[in-house]
C-alpha cells in the first residue's frame, strides 16, 4: 500500500494508518497512488468560499449566493447544503428550506480574480490543464514527476496546500487514470478530499450506485433508464451493448463504456470557449415573423455545425435580437441535457422568438448559440421526447451525406421553401 501524507507530502509503502514521518492521519492510501496521473480539481463551494473568506462573520452560518426572492441560488455553502439548498433551486424555495442563511448577491470580480490565480498554480505543475467552469479542471500530470521530483499524487496535495494557504479556499481532488474516473472520485469525498480510484476497481464501486451518479447522467434520463429497467450501474453493466444501442443509439455505446469506468477522451489544453454561435444583420428590417423564424432556423444550422466541428454540446439556447431603433434583446432557455444538434437548438429559441414577435416590432439583426460547454459524447435521450433521438440520428445522417456529396445532397423541406424563396 502506497501512503501520501496530506500535510507534509511525505509518500511510504506502508499499512499504517498514520503518517510515518509525521504522524499526521490525513493521509490518502492506495495501492495505484504511484501509478495515476489524471487528476480533477474541484474549489468547493466556489463563490460562497470567497465571500466567507471575505467576511469572517458569515463563517460558521449558512450562507447562499444568488439574486432576489425571483433569482436561482448560484451556489451555496456545505452549511446551507444540509438544509437541502442546492445550486439552481429557486431563491424561495431555498430560503424555506434554509431561513436563517444570509444571501449574498455574486461579486464576479472576486471570484474572477481567484479563480485565475488556482489556474496559475495548476498551469505551474503541467501544461495539460483542461479548465471546465471558472472552479474545476482536468489536469494530466503524466511526465512532471522527474519535474517536481515527486509522485503526481504528492504534487497534487502541495497544489491543495498552496492554495488553502494563499487563498483561504479549499478544494477537493480525484485522481485516476481517465476525466471521467477522477471526476468521479473528486465527487466522493467533499469537502477539502483527496479521492482515488483505479481502473481495475471502477467497475465493482460503481456497480451498487444508482444510474444518476454516472456524471452526464441527468435527471430525465435517469429516470428513463429506471423505467426501462437499469436501476443501478452494475444494471448497465450487465447489459449487452448491442441492447443498449439499440434503445439508446450512441448514448447506449457511452453508458456501457463509463459503466465500466471506460473514458477514452483526452486532457485538452485548447483555449477555453464559453460559447459557440452565429448571426446575421438583415439588409432590411424584419417583422414577420415567418421569415424571422426562417432566419433562425439557418442560424441555428450554423451554430450546429460549428459545433460539431469542435465536438461541444450546450445546454443553454441564446437568442438574440437587435430591433430597428438599436435596443438590443437576450432571451435565454436551460436545457435538460446539452445538445449540437439543430433541430434542438431550433427547438428551444423559437419560443422565445414567438414572445417578442407581433408582426409589427421589426428587428434588424438575429443571433442564436449555445453556452454551458461540455465535450460531446453522444446524443441525449429525452424522457419527454422519444423522438429527440431519432432526429438526432437523422441529423447526423443528413451532415455526412453533405459532407461526402456536397452541402446540397440534403435539404430539409424549410431550407428548400427558403431557397425558391430567395430565386424568385
Amino acid at each position: 500500500m502506497t501512503l501520501l501524507c496530506r500535510d507534509c507530502f511525505h509518500v511510504a509503502d506502508t499499512d499504517s494508518q498514520t503518517c510515518p514521518a509525521c504522524g499526521s492521519g490525513r493521509v490518502v492510501a492506495h495501492p495505484s497512488l504511484r501509478d495515476l496521473s489524471v487528476a480533477h480539481i474541484d474549489c468547493d463551494a466556489f463563490f460562497a468560499a470567497i465571500e466567507k473568506r471575505d467576511n469572517p462573520d458569515l463563517k460558521d452560518k449558512p450562507v447562499i449566493v444568488g439574486g432576489g426572492e425571483r433569482g436561482v441560488v448560484l451556489t451555496c455553502c456545505y452549511i446551507a447544503r444540509l438544509y437541502g439548498v442546492r445550486s439552481a433551486m429557486p431563491m424561495f424555495q431555498a430560503l424555506k428550506l434554509c431561513p436563517q442563511a444570509t444571501v449574498v448577491k455574486p461579486s464576479r470580480n472576486k471570484y474572477t480574480e481567484a479563480a485565475a490565480i488556482v489556474r496559475d498554480k495548476m498551469e505551474a505543475l503541467t501544461p495539460l490543464v483542461q479548465p471546465v467552469s471558472i472552479d474545476e479542471a482536468y489536469l494530466d500530470l503524466s511526465g512532471t514527476e522527474n519535474v517536481h521530483r515527486s509522485l503526481p499524487a504528492a504534487s497534487l496535495a502541495r497544489l491543495a496546500a498552496e492554495i488553502e494557504r494563499d487563498l483561504q479556499i479549499t478544494v477537493s481532488i480525484g485522481l485516476s487514470s481517465n476525466k471521467f474516473l477522477a471526476k468521479t472520485a473528486s465527487e466522493l469525498d467533499k469537502p477539502r478530499g483527496f479521492a482515488v480510484i483505479a481502473p481495475e476497481e471502477a467497475e465493482a464501486l460503481l456497480a451498487p450506485r444508482p444510474v444518476g451518479f454516472l456524471h452526464g447522467v441527468g435527471p430525465k434520463f435517469a429516470a428513463r433508464l429506471a423505467q426501462d429497467g437499469f436501476e443501478t450501474v452494475g444494471d448497465i453493466q450487465q447489459a449487452e451493448l448491442k441492447a443498449l444501442i439499440g434503445r439508446y443509439g450512441e448514448t447506449g455505446m457511452w453508458l456501457k463504456q463509463v459503466a465500466h469506468g471506460i473514458d477514452r477522451r483526452p486532457v485538452r489544453t485548447d483555449e477555453e470557449r464559453k460559447s459557440v454561435s452565429a448571426e446575421t444583420t438583415f439588409r432590411i428590417d424584419l417583422s414577420e415573423p415567418a421569415a424571422l423564424e426562417d432566419q433562425l432556423w439557418k442560424l441555428c444550422v450554423k451554430t450546429a455545425d460549428r459545433a460539431k466541428a469542435i465536438g461541444v454540446v450546450g445546454s443553454v439556447i441564446t437568442l438574440k435580437l437587435k430591433t430597428a431603433d438599436f435596443k438590443p434583446l437576450t432571451r435565454r432557455v436551460s436545457l435538460p441535457e446539452p445538445t449540437q444538434i439543430a433541430q434542438a437548438i431550433f427547438r428551444a429559441a423559437r419560443p422565445l422568438l414567438e414572445k417578442e414577435t407581433d408582426g409589427r416590432k421589426r428587428y434588424r439583426l438575429i443571433g442564436v448559440g449555445i453556452s454551458e460547454l461540455e465535450d460531446y459524447r453522444a446524443d441525449a435521450s429525452d424522457l419527454l421526447d422519444p423522438l429527440v433521438a431519432k432526429r438526432a440520428r437523422a441529423e447526423r445522417a443528413s451532415d455526412a451525406a453533405r459532407a461526402k456529396f456536397g452541402k446540397d445532397a440534403v435539404i430539409t423541406g424549410r431550407a428548400a421553401r427558403m431557397a425558391d424563396k430567395d430565386k424568385s
